[in-house]
């Protein structure tokens, strides 16, 4: 029964197969198209990939992807799509399908073509442009005009629009009266029905908005006084090709020629000012050239007095004898005068004039008494003061036979330029007269401050700036005077800091370090003191803010403003600081800055590491710089230094690692600087000096100092290096053009000594700044030590060849006692 049962299901199983093939239509082939069934398909476009299964009978297919014979993806979809294709989605594509145990033949291979959207150009005339002018960008994709264009600025989603100054016509927009706010980056796209659909956008160019020159305008005198001749002058810079116009009070009130004003180039001339001049003046500039105006000037508000003014006169002395001196001052208010003397009647002609307000009469007689006037006046023509109430002289006859004591100030120490702090002591020596016992009366500024003082000297410690004028002494015995001394001038300055100066201050091995230790302006006497600076550490001398303290060089005071290191392996680089003393005690200035002595070679115990591996770098790109110690960082502080300052740790707005390790996120000019690591005990690695470009163009050079005899590479590199890979570039060396290189690149094959120097490239996207590229002299043998090893060599030999010799008759001696001289004859023949 069994085996009945088994015999039927075979049957019916091969009848429903056979019935299944019957029905079948044939071997299952996929068919693969692409929709839409163009011939190019654009980036950014979206493209559908069907794969039809023929024959097979079945539906529920599994569909593979391959692309250029590589897996791709399975599915049950029959559609694989591609949206937003991309050039890299290029490429020959089949499909298959599958069910259970049985696959469909693979589709033939379908091509895929993804081809780069147009690219949009982008014109802007005039740039850059200044204020009030017409600026107009210009768009354009090919030379076919069915494209529309989307215009932006600064930001993808800064749509540019039209509005009362942006108007948009065709492939054009116009910037009208354009101001600051208009400045930043501009690019354009294209836009049109048929495709593709939309361009690249085109490079930005950014559009910079000038400010006019500024006008200058100056009123002289000001204040003046009715009937007097004002000269306004207007300039805007050194250029002499502007025509001026000239506003009072508002802008509608333009001053034109007239009886009392002349215009004249750049002048305006106001003659008999009346108080009706009074007022607020200003000037503008204009021209033909651009820019065709200028900013106007700053506002001066002219006063003008309706009054004549008058000037006072004094005398500096009540009792005077003959063989005296008298200084007589006239004041007046206002400046810009010239000072007229008259003596006996104020109507005669002067006796003196004078650009001060004193005038001083020396040695005087008794003829010399009287009265004595004074006026003063200023422009052209001149314009008087009134004069000045009269001032009586009277000169008293000396009848002491002997010449009067003269009093002689001397300052000491005698310099002419003295510092907060310093000590100062005044001595008063009375020279003739044969007397002693003196009492001493001191001046400060013609005014007595120290009245009938039984010593010579008057000491001032610590002197302040506040001590600083003009002193006199005089000698006083009873109802006898010494003739005043001459004025001794005391300038008092702020405690000074002397500017150090390193030359040079990157290390050439083997080169001695000059450094340089000045004191500003004219004092004298100074001895200097040398420091090498090291991490603080509290008991030594240290700078102010602690960031360093200082040890002493050997030989560490000089009375040269120069000292000289001359330099052994790695030891000289890091920080120096000097300081002066003089005088008894010794007064010391401030410490200088720290100055830094670099070195661009690696070093063995630590090195400075920088990503990307160039000194130039772009505006907003990151820069990642650390130490590395043969394995690891600790212990050693990334510094940089620049002209204003240094710093041990990374700024906030910086992302720090550790202590080692610095990363810039977002690069700026400020970034700029020296980067060195140090270690606590002092200790400092080779130093990296880079520089940030706003530009688009940077210089790729060696970081490090170069080898004589290797090969060097310059490489141009652009901000935007994907779109031009390849620009065609001027190299410059000091300045001067030395090579044009189509591929952006320059090679000097073996490097030397005379190829040191500043190098920088230029092409038509802009000029990089300058690099300095450092060449190592290779070490070099000396003629006389070649001749040494050589001599040593061929002795060697020659006494080599002598031990052998007696080796091999020492030993044919002995074989020939044996009677085996044969042996020792072919022996010796083969060694030699």
């Amino acid at each position: 029964m069994e085996h009945t049962l088994l015999c039927v299901l075979l049957l019916l199983n091969t009848h429903i197969n056979s019935g299944h093939s019957e029905d079948d239509d044939g071997p299952a082939k996929a068919v693969l198209t692409i929709h839409p069934n163009s011939s190019q398909i654009f980036s950014g476009e979206s493209v559908t990939l069907r794969c039809d299964i023929q024959g097979g009978g079945v539906t529920d297919w599994e569909y593979t992807w391959h692309k250029n014979g590589n897996s791709d993806s399975s599915s049950k979809k029959n559609e694989h799509e591609v949206s937003a294709a991309k050039i890299s989605d290029s490429g020959d594509y089949r499909c298959m399908g599958s069910h259970q145990q049985q696959d469909s033949k693979w589709s033939d291979a379908v091509r895929l073509t993804v081809t780069p959207l147009p690219k949009a150009t982008l014109t802007v005339e005039p740039n850059p442009v200044f204020p009030g002018e017409t600026v107009t960008l210009m768009c354009s994709v090919g030379s076919d005009s069915s494209w529309s264009y989307k215009w932006y600025k600064d930001r993808n989603d800064n749509v540019v629009t039209q509005s009362v100054r942006h108007t948009i016509t065709g492939d054009t927009l116009t910037i009208s009266r354009a101001a600051e706010s208009d400045q930043g980056r501009y690019w354009c796209e294209g836009n049109r029905v048929s495709r593709p659909t939309s361009s690249q956008p085109s490079n930005a160019i950014t559009l910079t908005v000038k400010a006019l020159p500024k006008t200058t305008l100056t009123v002289k005198p000001n204040p003046a006084y009715t009937g007097e001749t004002v000269t306004l002058m207007c300039s805007v810079g050194s250029d002499s090709i502007w025509n001026y116009q000239w506003y009072k009070d508002r802008n509608d009130n333009v001053v034109s020629q007239s009886v009392r004003h002349t215009i004249t180039g750049d002048t305006l001339t106001i003659s008999r000012a009346a108080e009706s001049d009074q007022g607020q003046y200003w000037c503008e500039g204009s021209r033909v050239s651009r820019p065709t105006s200028s900013q106007p000037s700053n506002a001066i508000t002219l006063t003008v007095k309706d009054y004549q003014p008058k000037t006072t006169l004094t005398s500096d002395k009540e009792n005077i004898f003959t063989g005296d001196s008298v200084t007589l001052s006239c004041t007046v208010e206002s400046s810009g005068w010239k000072f007229y003397w008259y003596r006996h009647r104020p109507d005669s002609t002067p006796v003196a004039t004078t650009s001060e307000y004193s005038c001083t009469l020396s040695w005087v007689n008794v003829s010399d008494g009287g009265q004595y006037w004074c006026r003063a006046g200023r422009g052209d023509p001149v314009y008087y003061t009134l004069y000045s109430d009269p001032v009586q002289i009277n000169i008293t006859v000396s009848y002491v036979c002997a010449e009067r004591p003269v009093a002689v100030l001397i300052l000491q120490p005698n310099w002419t330029q003295i510092f907060r702090g310093e000590t100062v002591t005044m001595r008063c020596d009375i020279q003739g007269g044969g007397d002693t016992d003196w009492d001493y009366k001191w001046n400060k500024n013609s005014q007595l401050f120290s009245p009938f003082n039984t010593k010579p000297e008057h000491r001032i410690s610590p002197v302040y700036r506040s001590n600083s004028d003009s002193y006199t002494c005089e000698g006083v015995k009873g109802n006898k005077f010494s003739k005043t001394s001459e004025a001794v001038k005391l300038t008092v300055s702020d405690q000074p800091q002397p500017a150090l100066s390193i030359s040079p201050q990157w290390l050439n091995p083997g080169a001695s370090v000059m450094l340089s230790c000045g004191v500003k302006e004219l004092s004298t006497d100074w001895r200097f003191s040398w420091y090498r600076t090291v991490p603080y550490r509290a008991g030594l001398p240290s700078l102010s803010d602690k960031s360093y303290s200082l040890q002493p060089l050997s030989d560490n005071v000089t009375s040269e403003d120069s000292y000289t290191l001359i330099p052994a392996g790695a030891a000289p680089t890091g920080g120096y600081v000097c300081r002066a003393g003089r005088g008894d005690p010794v007064y010391y200035t401030l410490y200088s800055e720290p100055q830094f002595l670099w070195s661009g070679d690696l070093q063995p115990s630590v090195s400075l590491r920088i990503n990307p591996n160039r000194t130039q770098h772009f505006r907003s790109k990151s820069l990642s710089l650390s130490c590395e110690l043969k394995g690891n960082s600790t212990g050693w502080r990334l510094k940089r230094y620049t002209e204003t300052a240094w710093q041990s740790e990374c700024p906030s707005a910086w992302r720090s690692v550790t202590e080692s390790t610095c990363t810039i996120t977002s690069l700026n000019t400020w970034s700029s600087g020296v980067f060195w690591c140090e270690s606590g005990s002092g200790e400092y690695s080779n130093a990296v000096n880079i520089t940030v470009n706003d530009g688009d163009v940077i210089l790729e050079s060696p970081v490090h100092p170069v080898t004589e005899g290797d090969s060097v590479t310059l490489t141009c590199v652009f901000r935007y290096q994907e779109t031009n890979p390849k620009l065609k570039t001027d190299f410059y060396k000091d300045g001067v053009l030395i090579k044009n290189e189509t591929t952006g690149e320059m090679t000097i094959p073996t490097v030397s000594k005379s190829d040191e120097g500043f190098y920088k490239c230029k092409s038509g996207e802009g000029e990089s700044p300058e690099s300095w590229v450092a060449v190592r002299v290779s070490p070099v043998v000396s003629p006389g030590s070649s001749t040494s090893v050589l001599v040593g060599v061929v002795v060697g030999l020659v006494v080599a060849g002598v031990l052998l010799v007696i080796l091999l008759v020492l030993l044919w001696r002995y074989q020939n006692r044996k009677g085996e001289t044969f042996i020792i004859y072919h022996l010796m023949e083969n060694v030699l």
